[in-house]
């Protein structure tokens, strides 16, 4: 019997079976193809570094100096690779040199370093 419930002795001799997974096998050939695609898709999400104006970066840098000087703790949306992202963290420095926030991500143990330039916005977040 054939898939289709078919004896295979009523079948003609000159009809193909048909190709099955092979006909997908061109396609398993190129994986690279497959993650350029991808990488085209993820690529059309991205966003452009937004450009903030001397106002704000003034407001940004006064909320940032507070917030280190009473040691509050505060939510900060960056940017970084095309995306924007933003998490909670106690600053523990403010590195002039190096142009980086160094902070501990609010409730773990973990550090991170955030570039001046990513830095988008800053909000003191309640002291409870």
């Amino acid at each position: 019997m054939n898939d289709r419930g078919n004896p295979s002795e009523n079948l003609h001799s000159n009809i193909p079976e048909g190709r099955g997974m092979v006909k997908w096998a061109p396609f398993a050939t190129m994986p690279e193809q497959f993650e350029n695609v991808g990488n085209l898709m993820d690529n059309q999400k991205k966003i452009k570094r937004p450009e903030l104006s001397d106002d704000r970066l003034d407001e940004l840098e006064y909320t940032l100096k507070r917030a280190a000087d009473e040691k509050l703790p505060v939510r900060v949306s960056y940017y970084y690779d095309g995306s924007r992202f933003s998490l909670s963290l106690h600053i523990i420095k403010i590195d002039q040199w190096s142009m980086m926030l160094i902070g501990q991500i609010y409730g773990t143990e973990d550090f991170t370093f955030v570039p001046f330039i990513d830095i988008l916005d800053i909000h003191i977040l309640s002291a409870s």
